[in-house]
């Protein structure tokens, strides 16, 4: 086994939406759990991993995660830590818990719960202030250039950080590029999209002194072969429907392990 790398080349991570039942989720998870202790891209430090099942799921999944190195993480929290606030679930508890990660803004939350930039912005302090990175998702709503992409996305992440800076909060980002229009498409974005968008939120993450140590992914449709494709010019995947098959996440990884040889620990 290689040197452990004090910062992961790459992130890769998966959302199970409301995809499995609580039994396939579980054994889903262990079979990941499984995967990342053997295989040397996570071993190695190479690769951080996460995996982003339902809330029923998150204590389960976290003891059968016992031992792997795999990040927990949940795929919405309230923007209030306590109170009376039928069917939400705090940062507190969440943090409690361990999940170490919450998704936030995805578009289909924008789009099937109403979601605005208010509602995002105080769920993002909401992580900040329990130490929980938030994995904030943003993404164009229809295809255009990359440099229009690129300014819509990095607006998105400010209004996303604006009642974070009026709260003086700070730590990372785990910021994931979802083009609206590639979500749930046979194929990703193109790989030159790609690229020249995650570059401008990544320069623009740099200009945030409070948020230093973020890190974009790519989300959208992604599955075996995009990591290689991009060349390992992006930070990571956030996978979906294309990781419910174990060995897919294995493939993967393997990609990772072929970008990352030679690279310093």
């Amino acid at each position: 086994m290689s040197t452990a790398r004090a910062t992961p080349r790459f992130t890769i991570g998966v959302s199970l939406k409301m995809y499995f039942t609580h039994t396939r989720t579980i054994e889903w998870s262990t079979a990941v759990g499984e995967l990342a202790k053997r295989h040397p891209a996570v071993r190695s430090g190479l690769v951080e991993l996460f995996v982003v099942p339902s809330f029923p799921a998150l204590v389960p999944v976290r003891d059968a995660l016992d031992g792997a190195p795999v990040r927990l993480g949940a795929q919405d929290l309230a923007s209030a830590d306590s109170g009376a606030f039928t069917g939400e679930v705090s940062g507190v508890e969440l943090a409690e818990i361990g999940c170490t990660l919450a998704e936030i803004g995805h578009a289909e939350r924008r789009r099937l719960f109403f979601e605005d930039d208010a509602v995002i912005s105080a769920k993002t302090a909401a992580a900040l202030r329990n130490g929980i990175t938030p994995l904030l998702c943003v993404g164009e709503i229809e295809q255009a250039p990359a440099a229009v992409a690129a300014l819509e996305v990095t607006q998105q992440i400010d209004a996303a950080l604006a009642a974070s800076a009026a709260a003086g909060l700070t730590g990372p980002l785990l910021v994931a590029y979802e083009p609206v229009w590639a979500i749930g498409a046979p194929e990703p974005a193109a790989a030159e999209h790609i690229v020249a968008v995650v570059r401008a939120i990544g320069a623009h993450l740099e200009s945030l002194p409070a948020h230093t140590g973020s890190r974009v992914v790519y989300g959208g449709s992604a599955g075996p072969g995009l990591l290689t494709t991009l060349g390992g010019e992006v930070d990571g995947l956030f996978l979906g429907r294309f990781a419910h098959d174990v060995s897919a996440v294995e493939s993967i990884l393997d990609e990772a392990l072929a970008l990352g040889e030679g690279a310093p620990a």
